[in-house]
């Protein structure tokens, strides 16, 4: 018996000290890292005002490769959300519920560790020389209350959720390191009409210009030369143009340039783009080969200027595309909508087109 009342009165002790040490215990916790990138402002902000690539830096997706991730609401901004679920990990959620355009983004989150009130925060601020650079530093914090179990788990916070925010943060750094360093807000590369779109079938006409020299002069005849071989199959197929002519482009060099030129065709008199492949007769001399272009999504931006700034313009929207989780594949191009000798002047009009998966 005296034991057992030994025994109680240790226990009480115990429970004694755990309560009084867990009163005295912070009834929050809040930790901060930073990390540096050299990548423009709107591509940080739009990264982490998106969460369409969590998958790609958050060190959840480690943990549990299989985890279920799902998105829904706005596609960035306050609402923007992202649910998982893991067999491992439970349920949990992060959502945007501010949002200041190029300095911070303010998400909640919810998960089973213990604790309420979870908030991380990404603050964005220009670094470096000029500002050139992106200090981005991420805040967690997380309410207890009077939780005492939960004011004890509060201890290994910086060691279980601080390293997975240093673990993220540098992932992130890493993923942001892969997209163009291009603004594609800005006067650098002046975009409209940024979006993913639906591109139907076509039906087309294609030349392979080889790798030509850089200059105005040379491109422009290469375009002339190839445009008259597909004028001629044309002719002979009882075809017509079907939308201006397009710049495949396979690589944009310091002094060369290879590119394809294509052009949208149909049966003359012809409404929209035909059902079934054309059946198209080329001369074996002729450099002219026709392709069924398969319907697909795309990323697409309306661009206006000279066409030496089209490279850049590529890159602004492949930055954009990948920006906003979007993996761009084949080659890019453009339809010159205002012709050849309009496209050399700085009133050029092009709809620039990247396929993505």
């Amino acid at each position: 018996m005296t034991r057992i009342i030994e025994f109680l009165i240790a226990l009480g002790i115990v429970a004694g000290l755990f309560v009084i040490i867990g009163v005295c215990l912070p009834g929050e916790r809040h930790i901060t890292e930073s990390i540096e990138t050299n990548r423009k402002m709107t591509i940080v902000y739009d990264t982490v005002n998106s969460l369409r690539r969590f998958k790609d830096w958050n060190p959840l997706v480690l943990r549990d490769p299989a985890v279920d991730l799902k998105l829904s609401g706005p596609a960035s901004g306050v609402g923007a959300t992202l649910d998982f679920s893991s067999k491992d990990l439970g349920n949990g959620s992060w959502k945007i519920t501010e949002s200041e355009e190029n300095k911070r983004v303010v998400i909640a989150v919810e998960d089973p560790t213990k604790g309420h009130d979870k908030v991380t925060t990404f603050t964005l601020e220009p670094t470096g020389k000029g500002g050139r650079n992106v200090k981005i530093t991420q805040d967690y914090s997380v309410k207890y209350g009077f939780d005492l179990f939960g004011r004890y788990a509060g201890l290994y916070v910086s060691r279980q959720i601080g390293d997975d925010i240093k673990m993220g943060l540098s992932r992130m750094a890493n993923m942001l390191a892969t997209v163009p360093n291009v603004d594609y807000r800005t006067a650098e590369a002046p975009l409209t009409d940024l979006a993913i779109v639906e591109v139907p079938a076509e039906d087309l006409l294609v030349v392979n210009a080889g790798n030509v020299d850089r200059g105005q002069d040379t491109i422009t005849k290469s375009i002339k030369d190839n445009q008259e071989w597909i004028k001629r199959v044309m002719e002979a197929n009882g075809l017509e143009a079907a939308g201006p002519f397009r710049i495949i482009t396979t690589d944009f060099g310091a002094e060369k340039y290879a590119f394809d030129i294509a052009q949208p065709v149909k049966k003359k008199g012809t409404e929209g783009t035909a059902a079934e492949e054309l059946s198209v007769k080329i001369d074996g001399g002729a450099p002219v080969k026709y392709v069924r272009a398969a319907p697909h999504r795309s990323a697409h931006a309306a661009y206006t200027g000279h066409m030496a700034g089209l490279d850049i313009a590529r890159n602004a929207l492949r930055a954009w595309a990948v920006t906003n989780g979007s993996e761009v594949v084949d080659r890019p191009y453009e339809s010159w909508k205002d012709g050849l000798d309009k496209s050399f002047t700085p009133e050029g009009t092009y709809d620039i087109y990247w396929a993505v998966k």
